[in-house]
């Protein structure tokens, strides 16, 4: 079978009916019932029986559906990652990222860009790494920005900068005349932690456990701006990225430095063997000198 009759046999078999298939394909009644029959010669034997102005898979047609319904997404798939790449190449970048780089770091970087580039357009999304990653696979973005990137087959990774966790708590936390905290500061207190399955959470759960440290967990978050509305809202301390904790927002919690530094890298994601346009260069190159502004500012 020819990709025209897969998708034809695919849209008459989904709507019953000749008319119901062309209607779905945006096509003439007689073009759907032309190509049908010239499937079904080729084949050798009907797909479909012909009662009362009705169609009615055949038996051979049944055995074929299933395997006819993959190729046409695997088809549709096809088109949109077409569709896709073309779209990469029109003055479009297109960003995944994680929501702490959606709060103030991304959103001023881009701004600032579009000031020297007006033509450029964005398209943004906020997703989990595991999104991101898929984003990128499915062509449906150019970059992925995000927190300590594992290896990923197909994917390749730059670092933007190193950072690090530091401490946030409410102003109304007395650590006396510390100037940083360790772990051990921490224990016993309401602690806001970060699911273990996040590349930060994965990463403090191991120091924790190379230091043997349990904390009172009062709450467990998936994403950092929860943790620090939390703590904002007195309901405990917690750890997170330097990022979130010097984006905007919520002027009662104060962050503390975190000591022995537990520190990770930003980075940035995009898929191997698939160059990217010089535009996007460039605003990887602006996106570098804003995370280190941004990274260098002082936290409270």
């Amino acid at each position: 079978m020819r990709l025209r009759h897969i998708e034809v046999f695919h849209a008459v078999y989904v709507a019953g009916s000749i008319t119901g298939a062309a209607k779905l394909l945006n096509v003439s009644q007689p073009s759907v019932s032309k190509v049908l029959a010239h499937a079904e010669q080729q084949l050798g034997f009907p797909l479909f029986d012909r009662v009362k102005g009705k169609v009615i898979p055949t038996q051979e047609a049944e055995r074929l559906i299933s395997n006819a319904i993959d190729a046409y997404d695997n088809i549709s798939e096809l088109r949109r990652i077409s569709e896709n790449l073309r779209s990469s190449n029109t003055g479009l970048i297109r960003i995944a990222m994680t929501p702490a780089f959606g709060i103030d770091l991304v959103p001023a970087a881009i701004a600032s860009y579009m000031d020297q580039h007006p033509q450029i357009c964005f398209e943004i999304e906020t997703l989990y790494y595991q999104q991101a990653v898929r984003a990128l696979k499915q062509s449906r973005v150019d970059i992925g920005i995000v927190f300590d990137s594992k290896a990923v087959q197909g994917i390749s990774v730059e670092h933007l900068a190193i950072t690090e966790c530091v401490v946030l708590a409410h102003k109304s936390v007395d650590f006396g005349d510390k100037h940083h905290l360790t772990l051990k500061d921490l224990n016993g207190m309401p602690f806001i932690n970060m699911n273990a399955r996040s590349p930060l959470g994965s990463l403090l759960a191991s120091r924790m456990e190379a230091d043997k440290i349990q904390f009172k967990n009062v709450a467990q978050v998936e994403t950092y701006q929860m943790a620090k509305a939390l703590v904002a809202n007195g309901a405990g301390v917690a750890i997170v990225d330097k990022i979130t904790a010097q984006s905007t927002g919520h002027n009662d919690v104060i962050v503390w430095e975190l000591r022995p530094r537990l520190q990770f890298n930003i980075s940035l994601m995009h898929v191997e063997n698939q160059p990217l346009s010089v535009l996007a260069l460039r605003f990887i190159e602006h996106l570098k000198t804003s995370t280190k502004t941004f990274l260098a500012r002082p936290c409270n």
